[in-house]
């Protein structure tokens, strides 16, 4: 199955961490959506190796990254703007993702607005934010 970007449904929680299915709303007007995973690698060289590294994963993180415009009719895409000016946990939220084949991701998350309202006179204003995990996501087999 070969399926573009365009068919990944993804939804963050309006009420941070406390949000319930009613409150997963998607962002509009997104244009990008790309994932991204941050592992941790340990090297070691055991004697009986005869010099060669052995290696073992130990950490595990994953970053959703999502670029588009400013929509200020949506609640998805007002709620992350709203999140530039913010820290600690009230930057923490939920985040899903539905890929085309039916597997849902669902994952705690911080949310790390990157730019907001900026551009061109001529252009629409931007949104870029990344949805960074924070603790082991979950993956459903559609």
């Amino acid at each position: 199955m070969i399926a573009p970007v365009n068919n990944i449904q993804f939804r963050v929680g309006v009420r941070g961490r406390a949000s319930q299915p009613g409150d997963m709303h998607p962002v509009r007007d997104m244009e990008t959506f790309s994932v991204n995973f941050n592992n941790g690698i340990e090297s070691f060289y055991p004697i009986d190796g005869n010099g060669w590294a052995r290696r073992l994963m130990t950490s595990k993180s994953l970053t959703i990254s999502l670029s588009g415009k400013r929509n200020y009719l949506d609640r998805g895409n007002n709620y992350v703007a709203g999140l530039a000016y913010l820290s600690g946990e009230q930057t923490y939220s939920i985040l899903e993702a539905t890929f085309p084949n039916g597997d849902t991701l669902r994952m705690n998350c911080c949310i790390n607005v990157t730019s907001s309202e900026g551009g061109a006179a001529t252009e629409i204003a931007g949104l870029d934010f990344e949805c960074i995990s924070d603790g082991a996501p979950m993956y459903i087999a559609g």
